[in-house]
């Protein structure tokens, strides 16, 4: 059986906790921050919520199999990243959920830690890298690229040979033209259409050609890697 340990206490967490145990994970905790832990929350869905430092968040790590964690875009995805990262240098292998009600092509490329819902279709040759949500309705187009740690909002199109750059966040109904690349660490905010390449740390607004003028990594108070 594999046992997996879920990060996170949020609704995105509760999420995992529906659809994961649907799946052929048994769950046996949920972990945060001890900061985080909010007196009177001991339990998602039946499951325990215990502190990552304790001795008792400590003996799940060590009873578990696998992990995800249940993160979105805090800090342009660098939350999510650095629990991967802290968890995976702990032995544990890292969980993916793909949707049955999603279309993946059978070329397609996927990488690891993924969390892809309904609804999704990734298009022939297209690649998802690791560490990725694709959260309902998208569209990944043939041979594009979404590089790892980025999270797909809902009801967004990615066209064809266009790649999204690491770190980066595309917002609810965006659409990126054929062709274009999307820079590394970006903000993409709602209803955009990106009808060119950007450079990386952009954000942009209401339209693709209308570049915000702060940074994103400024903007969410990022330390630039």
């Amino acid at each position: 059986m594999k046992k997996l340990i879920i990060f996170g206490a949020s609704s995105f967490a509760e999420i995992a906790n529906a659809y994961f145990s649907e799946s052929d994970f048994q769950i046996i905790a949920h972990l945060v921050d001890a900061v985080y832990l909010i007196e009177g929350t001991h339990s998602i869905l039946g499951i325990p919520v215990l502190g990552i430092d304790t001795p008792e968040g400590e003996a799940a790590i060590f009873d578990a199999t696998h992990f995800y964690v249940a993160a979105t875009y805090t800090k342009m995805n660098r939350v999510r990243t650095s629990k991967y990262q802290l968890l995976k240098s702990k032995g544990l292998e890292p969980a993916s959920y793909i949707s049955p009600h999603a279309f993946i092509d059978k070329s397609a490329k996927l990488g690891k830690h993924l969390f892809i819902f309904e609804n999704n279709v990734i298009q022939y040759g297209a690649t998802v890298e690791n560490n990725c949500v694709l959260w309902s309705g998208n569209h990944i187009g043939h041979h594009s690229t979404i590089q790892e740690n980025v999270f797909v909002s809902s009801h967004v199109v990615v066209s064809g040979h266009s790649t999204i750059g690491r770190n980066s966040f595309l917002g609810v109904n965006c659409s990126i033209y054929n062709n274009v690349s999307v820079g590394n660490d970006n903000w993409i905010a709602p209803n955009c259409v990106i009808d060119k390449s950007t450079a990386d740390n952009s954000l942009y607004r209401i339209k693709g050609t209308d570049k915000h003028l702060i940074s994103p990594l400024d903007f969410f108070k990022v330390d630039s890697e």
